[in-house]
């Protein structure tokens, strides 16, 4: 691995030295990510065991839970990559399944839609600096698509008729928008919060993607109904 790969990464208000344990908060509430993982593999084995882009999606959540627990332990370039992959895996698969599930798109206009969206979050974060030059939001422009891609599919869905699934993407939404907020002031409060806010971006995008995997399991599930032979 080139050595660039090892270039150390400080980010965060709670990394004070380049120690694996110099982020111990952020680095323990990643274990929210796998209770969020198992939370939804319990739903979905009590299913049928039969939902396997769920299935993905619980799999892709404890993929981020252990990236970023690398991240804030190793914190250098490739444990950055191991952190923010398998994020962004998760969104583009979430909403592939919400052109799919909740909207009912075929496969060639849900994929469309989908790329549609990932060229609008690829162009966002050139698009706000151009107009608000050194606005970073401590690194969090470039979540800002998947908090309106949540508003507004949640909304589509409501609209639509499928309300259980947009009123748990709205819920959502609001929670995302939420952690949003703790991790852009992440950096603004170290004086006088040395642990920073960002531990707190974890906890609670951990009961985003709960609420996620839960609305599409559990709708999944009574589109197809589980007959059980007594």
């Amino acid at each position: 691995m080139p050595e660039s790969w090892f270039t150390p990464v400080d980010s965060y208000c709670e990394r004070l030295g380049p120690g694996f344990w110099a982020e111990p908060l952020n680095a323990a509430t990643n274990a929210a990510f796998i209770a969020a993982a198992l939370f939804a593999l319990v739903l979905w084995r009590r299913a049928g065991a039969r939902d396997w882009p769920a299935l993905w999606l619980i799999a892709v959540t404890f993929l981020v839970g252990t990236g970023s627990f690398l991240f804030h332990t190793f914190a250098n370039r490739w444990s950055f990559l191991a952190d923010v992959l398998p994020i962004a895996v998760f969104i583009y698969s979430y909403f592939l399944l919400a052109m799919r599930r909740y909207l009912g798109l075929g496969p060639g206009p849900a994929i469309s839609v989908t790329v549609l969206f990932a060229a609008f979050n690829m162009s966002f974060s050139p698009l706000w600096l151009g107009i608000l030059p050194g606005v970073t939001l401590n690194g969090s422009v470039g979540y800002i698509p998947a908090a309106l891609a949540l508003f507004v599919v949640g909304i589509l869905c409501w609209v639509s008729g499928v309300r259980e699934a947009g009123r748990a993407l709205l819920t959502a939404a609001c929670v995302f928008a939420l952690s949003l907020l703790f991790r852009s002031m992440d950096d603004t409060v170290c004086a006088r919060m040395p642990a920073g806010t960002h531990f707190l971006w974890h906890l609670l995008n951990a009961l985003v993607l709960g609420l996620l995997m839960k609305a599409a399991i559990l709708h999944s599930s009574r589109k197809n109904p589980i007959h059980v032979q007594g």
